[in-house]
Parts: structure tokens; C-alpha cells; sequence
């Protein structure tokens, strides 16, 4: 008893506790929200023809979908068939929702690491920029330069870097059928170029003030003073001692981006045309799939959860000071 007490003290047991508890709260809530938005597949699938359907085609319709069974058997339905490995079928395309996401989820994962890549080159060089002359020109300028790239909407960027580039350039790759990495390596890149510049701008911002702020407090601690007092030369003590503790806490920021990007890429996918995770979910939602949506948001959910819990053992292993909390 004692032994399984500890155990369920241990942080990374907690860790995994927390999010199967998360993922069945964004189950549930997925399930309700989708049912509270009026329509249904039927009406979807009919659509102003769904008017003209008698009461009998109606009631058979929903008993083809499945909604003529009380809620909560929809919900647990749907959850059986996820522990199985069954997430469902398309009712527009016929396929299961397992292999479309197969196809998606590679395409949103590849996004949003080119995304990642672009905010922290943009990002940390920004914030260490800043760093160096705190409270100087150099610093409000590039803050300032920050606080407008984090106001600017993602889809109003990517609407008009597209736009422009179209128009004045004539380059639009996007418009040449979508190629994953593996059939067209060099289109693919092109493609992913303006989407993922457009996602690691909006990432940018908080890496480089999670920069700035984490340089800053690394200064101003004893080992600084100790080692600048020891005459270690100003380049590395910048780069071993300050940057190498600065970047631990930016560790942390790009693994929380990583899975907001995961989720959040919607946007910028449906302007671009990528067939990523996020125009999937919205695609469902446009034809009421219930269980593309449902099982998209979970897997979404679960990747989401996944790179967090990651992160954190990460961070645990390049800063032994929170192995013992």
C-alpha cells in the first residue's frame, strides 16, 4: 500500500494522471458542444432539401447516423470504438477517420515544426538582442517590433503575404496540389515556406520576451557575478553560463507553442490548402461529421498533452533543480 502510495506521488505518474483526466474532460466536452450547435448530419447532408423529408425519412436517416440513441450511449459508443482503434467513418468520403488522419497529421506536424524553427530563429537572436542594452533604445524598438508582430492576426498575415505574392511575384506553390515531403521533397518545402514563416512569426513574440526575461534574470545571479569576479572572459561567460541557463525556460515556451500550433494551425492550413489536421476538423464541422470532429480534437488533444508531458521531462533534465519537486 505504501509502495503504491509513493508511486502515485511520483511526477511523471501525476503527469500521466492529469492527462487522462484532460483528455476525457476535452472528450466530453467535444461530445456536448458539437450537439448543442443546431443541425445535425441529416440536415448537413440535405441540406434546405431536408425540409421537405417526412418524419419517417428523418427518423430513418437518424438511425442510419446514429442519432436516434439517447446521448449518452452516443458518447460511450464513440469512446469504445477510440480505446479499439476505431475512430469512426466518414459519412461524405466513406473513409475511416483513423487513415484520414493518418494522411493529415504528418502534414500539421512537419507546419508546425518549420513554425517552431522560424519563431525561435526569429525569436531568441530578437530577445538576446534586446538583452544587451536593457531599457535602451535597442531593447523598446525590438519589443516594440514584437508587440506588433503578436498583434497582427495569422489569417490577415497569411491572406495578404499570399495575396502579394501572387499578384506582384506570380509565385504561388500552394496552387500546384498540395505534395507531401516524400513524393516532391522540393514543392513540398515551397509550399510549406509561406505557412510556416506566417506561424513562426505569431511563435516569435513570446520566445524572444521568454528570452530577454530569462537572460536578464540568469545576470543577476550569484554564479554570474561569481565567474565574471574570476575574470572569465565577457563572450563566455555570455554563451556558457548565460545563454546555456537562459535557453531552459525557451525549452519550455517552444514545447507549449508546438502544441498550440498543433491545434491552431487551422487557419493558416485552409488559406494555404494544406491537408493538415486542423482544415480536417473544419471540414467535419461543415458537415456535421460528429465523428471526424470528435476524434480529430481528441488526437489533437492527445499530441497536445503528449508534447507538454515531454517538455516537462525535458526541462527535468536539463534543470536537475525541479527533478526533486
Amino acid at each position: 500500500m505504501k509502495l503504491a502510495s509513493a508511486f502515485g506521488r511520483h511526477p511523471v505518474t501525476r503527469r500521466i494522471g492529469e492527462a487522462i483526466v484532460t483528455l476525457v474532460g476535452v472528450s466530453i466536452l467535444t461530445f456536448v458542444l458539437l450537439r448543442v450547435v443546431p443541425g445535425n448530419q441529416v440536415t448537413a447532408s440535405y441540406g434546405i432539401a431536408a425540409g421537405e423529408l417526412s418524419p419517417a425519412q428523418v427518423h430513418s436517416l437518424e438511425a442510419y447516423y446514429g442519432l436516434d440513441k439517447p446521448l449518452v450511449v452516443q458518447y460511450f459508443d464513440w469512446l469504445g470504438g477510440v480505446l479499439t482503434g476505431h475512430l469512426g467513418v466518414s459519412t461524405t468520403s466513406h473513409l475511416s477517420v483513423l487513415s484520414m488522419t493518418r494522411q493529415a497529421l504528418p502534414n500539421t506536424i512537419e507546419l508546425a515544426l518549420l513554425g517552431i524553427l522560424v519563431g525561435l530563429v526569429l525569436g531568441v537572436p530578437g530577445g538576446l538582442l534586446a538583452a544587451s542594452r536593457p531599457g535602451r533604445l535597442r531593447d523598446s524598438s525590438t519589443q516594440m517590433v514584437s508587440l506588433v508582430a503578436l498583434s497582427i492576426p495569422s489569417f490577415l498575415l497569411a491572406t495578404a503575404v499570399a495575396s502579394w505574392l501572387a499578384n506582384n511575384l506570380g509565385w504561388y506553390p500552394n496552387g500546384k496540389g498540395f505534395r507531401t515531403l516524400f513524393d516532391d521533397p522540393g514543392l513540398n518545402l515551397q509550399q510549406m515556406l509561406l505557412p510556416a514563416v506566417v506561424l513562426g512569426i505569431s511563435v516569435a513574440p513570446p520566445v524572444l520576451q521568454t528570452t530577454r526575461a530569462a537572460i536578464l534574470a540568469i545576470r543577476a545571479e550569484d554564479f554570474v557575478r561569481t565567474a565574471r569576479a574570476k575574470g572569465v572572459s565577457g563572450r563566455r561567460l555570455e554563451v556558457r553560463h548565460i545563454l546555456r541557463n537562459a535557453l531552459i525556460p525557451v525549452v519550455t515556451m517552444s514545447g507549449l507553442q508546438l502544441g498550440f500550433l498543433l491545434g491552431g494551425a487551422l487557419v493558416v492550413e485552409q488559406i494555404f490548402a494544406i491537408p493538415g489536421i486542423g482544415r480536417q476538423v473544419l471540414l467535419g464541422l461543415n458537415q456535421k461529421e460528429y465523428a471526424v470532429v470528435q476524434s480529430t480534437v481528441l488526437v489533437i488533444a492527445a499530441m497536445f498533452v503528449l508534447i507538454n508531458l515531454l517538455t516537462d521531462l525535458v526541462y527535468r533534465v536539463v534543470d536537475p533543480r525541479v527533478r526533486v519537486r
